[in-house]
């Protein structure tokens, strides 16, 4: 199960069932659970738990010092992976910038070749991340996104959950539940796709886009247009989109064009 190049600390816990590949190297204070695969010449580096069945590619490196200039290197932080997810080759993942904190993925993401993932960023389940996506630092992703190959993402961002962004798109600001984003800051409509695919039912796929019609391409103001609706009858993944727009990070909502 371990290839007799790969290096080891002794105080790494690691399940008898887990693969690890030639010359990789797992430091002290890593925690691998059932059925992982350590790839050959990844890093684990310092605290890092990785839940059963996740899959860590060839030369990705999990759990390095985050890449801030204020930071302190003695800050004791770590990285924490659930359940089967898998990490494709060339990934990084840095830990939290925070004594005590931990950049978090959830469970059954699939992060293609290349992702880089910042300190403090904290990840749902089932997200796509495709081929050199950015992520920065504190960017929060809710679950069952895509976000297309090359794109980049500001710190301090937040993804709704099932929101798309297309290839090469440029980020610094929210991409509300459910929206799909393209370009710079543009939403270009829903992610009716993944909606479907999401089984959410047509009569709440439905509310949705009336709301988004009705906040979006309003003739008053955005604000009020908010304040306009009665929220008391919505099923609960409109509620939710409603609340990602009444109360977005400090960057910011991207907006349509109009």
């Amino acid at each position: 199960m371990i290839h007799p190049t790969a290096i080891i600390d002794p105080k790494a816990r690691i399940d008898e069932s887990v693969h690890v590949g030639a010359y990789a190297i797992i430091e002290s204070g890593a925690i691998i659970d059932s059925g992982c695969k350590i790839g050959a010449h990844s890093q684990i580096c310092g605290s890092v738990d990785i839940g059963k069945g996740t899959i860590i590619g060839r030369s990705s490196i999990i759990g390095s010092e985050p890449q801030d200039t204020s930071f302190d290197h003695s800050c004791k932080s770590g990285v924490r992976i659930g359940e089967k997810n898998n990490i494709r080759e060339l990934t990084t993942i840095h830990r939290s910038t925070q004594n005590g904190g931990w950049t978090h993925l959830g469970d059954e993401n699939f992060l293609m070749t290349g992702s880089h993932v910042g300190h403090d960023v904290k990840m749902g389940d089932r997200n796509i991340i495709a081929n050199n996506c950015l992520l920065g630092g504190h960017v929060t992703i809710g679950s069952g996104s895509f976000l297309g190959g090359g794109a980049v993402f500001h710190q301090f961002v937040h993804l709704g959950d099932l929101c798309l962004a297309q290839g090469n798109s440029t980020i610094t600001k929210d991409i509300p539940p459910y929206c799909t984003a393209s370009q710079k800051n543009r939403l270009i409509g829903l992610n009716t796709v993944g909606l479907r695919r999401a089984e959410i039912d047509p009569a709440t796929r439905a509310e949705i886009k009336r709301l988004y019609r009705a906040v979006f391409f309003s003739k008053i103001p955005f604000s009020e247009a908010l304040d306009a609706i009665n929220d008391e009858k919505l099923h609960k993944e409109a509620s939710g989109f409603l609340e990602a727009l009444k109360n977005p990070s400090r960057k910011g909502l991207c907006f349509p064009k109009v």
